[in-house]
This record gives C-alpha cells, sequence and structure tokens, in this order.
C-alpha cells in the first residue's frame, strides 16, 4: 500500500537532486531513506531509479511517479484543509467585507447575538468574497453593489459617502463639491486597510501620491498636523467624529458613493435569520424594504 510519507520522499529526491540532499532535507539518513524507496518501488512492482556506485537517478517511471506523487500530496493537503475549514466553520463566524466601515457595525452584532462562537473578518475585493461565500469560507459577505442570483440572499445593507477632508489653508477648502480629479496630482493621507475603496481612488486619482498609515493613531496625528488632503466619510465621521479644523467636502463622482450588500447563500437564510432581521434595523434606509 502506497504511503503519503513515500510520495513526499520521492518528490524530495527529485528536487534535491540527490539522495543524500533529500536525506539531509527530510531529517534521515541515507539508508533508511533507500530502504524506503525500495519500499516504494516493490508496492508500484515498478523500478524508478536508475542505480550506480554512490548514485541513484530517476529514470522516466520514476519521473512519472513524481508528476503523480505530487498531485496526490497536493490533494492530500486540499484535503486537510477543507476539513479544518469545515471544522472551524461550526465553532466561527467568518465575515468577509469590501469596506471597514460595515464591519464596524456588524463586529459587535454578530458577537452579541452569537456569543459561543468564535468571529473573523477580512477585507478583500468584491470578487474573491463572492469565491469564499460559494466555497463556504464566510457565513456571509458585504459586497458595495447587489447581486441578482437565486443561489444568494442579497439585500441593502447601509450607504458609504466618501468626502475630502481639507485643511482650512487649502485653496479648494471653500468648494461645495469636488471631483476626485480635482485634487488628483496632489499628495493624499491614506489608511492601508480601506478595502474596495483603495482601487476607486487610484483609478480615479491617478497622479497622485498616496502616504498610506498602516497605523490609524499615526494617521489621526498626521490629520491634525499636516496640510494635506485624507478621505472621511459619512459611517467614519458617525463613528469617530468630524475631524477638528479640517473641512468636510462632498465627493460628487458616483464612485464616491457605495451601497454596501449583506450577501449569504440562500440556503443558510434561515440559519441567519436572526442576524438578518438585526441587520435590517441598523439603517433607516432599510425601513421600507
Amino acid at each position: 500500500m502506497l504511503e503519503l510519507y513515500q510520495l513526499i520522499q520521492l518528490t524530495a529526491i527529485a528536487e534535491c537532486g540527490t539522495l543524500s540532499g533529500a536525506a539531509e532535507q527530510l531529517h534521515l539518513s541515507q539508508p533508511a531513506l533507500s530502504r524506503s524507496m525500495q519500499k516504494l518501488e516493490d508496492t508500484l512492482q515498478v523500478t524508478l531509479f536508475d542505480r550506480q556506485k554512490n548514485k541513484i537517478h530517476l529514470n522516466r517511471a520514476g519521473e512519472l511517479a513524481v508528476a503523480q506523487a505530487r498531485r496526490v500530496i497536493q490533494q492530500a493537503d486540499d484535503m486537510v484543509e477543507q476539513v479544518r475549514a469545515f471544522d472551524r466553520s461550526q465553532r466561527t463566524v467568518s465575515i468577509g467585507s469590501c469596506a471597514p466601515a460595515p464591519l464596524w457595525e456588524l463586529m459587535p452584532l454578530v458577537s452579541q447575538l452569537y456569543p459561543e462562537m468564535a468571529i473573523s473578518s477580512e477585507l478583500k475585493e468584491p470578487e474573491p468574497l463572492l469565491s469564499g461565500l460559494k466555497t463556504g469560507a464566510y457565513q456571509f459577505i458585504i459586497l458595495p453593489h447587489a447581486l441578482e442570483d437565486p443561489d444568494f440572499f442579497c439585500f441593502p445593507f447601509e450607504k458609504e459617502q466618501l468626502y475630502f477632508s481639507l485643511p482650512p489653508s487649502h485653496p479648494l477648502s471653500a468648494s461645495k463639491g469636488l471631483f476626485f480629479k480635482d485634487i488628483d496630482g496632489e499628495s493624499v493621507l491614506l489608511l492601508s486597510q480601506i478595502g474596495f475603496w483603495y482601487r476607486v481612488c487610484r483609478q480615479k486619482m491617478p497622479l497622485t501620491r498616496t502616504l498610506v498609515q498602516t497605523n490609524q493613531e499615526d494617521f489621526q496625528e498626521l490629520v491634525q498636523s499636516s496640510a494635506l488632503p485624507c478621505f472621511v466619510s459619512n459611517l467614519s465621521m458617525r463613528w469617530s467624529g468630524k475631524p477638528e479644523n479640517r473641512l468636510v467636502i462632498p465627493i460628487l463622482d458616483p464612485e464616491a458613493t457605495a451601497m454596501y450588500h449583506f450577501l449569504c447563500k440562500a440556503e443558510n437564510k434561515k440559519k441567519l435569520s436572526p442576524l438578518i432581521q438585526r441587520v435590517k434595523t441598523l439603517s433607516p434606509q432599510l425601513s421600507q424594504l
């Protein structure tokens, strides 16, 4: 019977090119590795190596065996990951979101509704989020658009509107509204973990130099001490308040507004119904839906 460890050893020999190198990598003695390969050949009833004094080389059958062994090893790894992911899914509520703002309300709500469960969240672009929902990596996701698909349950959750935050000394600080292009070419302060908004900003402001900050406190300190533009939104101001000593000007491009949608598999709608009902009460925009 084939053993997975033998296949791993076989691929190690192919990668290292020598029995001694593979033995060192695998933390085995050369005689032990040699015996293991002889046992593999006995099981397959095929000679995999051309043997010379103090040297062995894979023959053509051995090269084919290595290719097949790599496939089996990958399948074994996939099986382990899928089983572990399933086990985690039974004990974890995994949320995928295209932007951070929806998580500010959802994370405490999920924690309240499912106190016995661990909670994890990820920021990703819409396409990998949808892929993750299909494979079961997420129980539900937040997208910046609707999805018409009978296999999924989808409803509008919350709207986010971007604004420019400008110091009073900025030449455009008296504007009633601005487009992305009006600031394009300037240096702009930007947080790193903003989901799909980063792509939007880079696409709409290709000439802009973004000074990306990973730490929220450092970012806020720079905003207060710097004359550089940055972004805020209706949701960030709801949670953190309006920036001090700054003027907030709406961005007029349609891309600056996102209607977030809650999305789960249709088959899981009943299971998630307590959460869905609570989410629908979070936004006044949903009261008539």
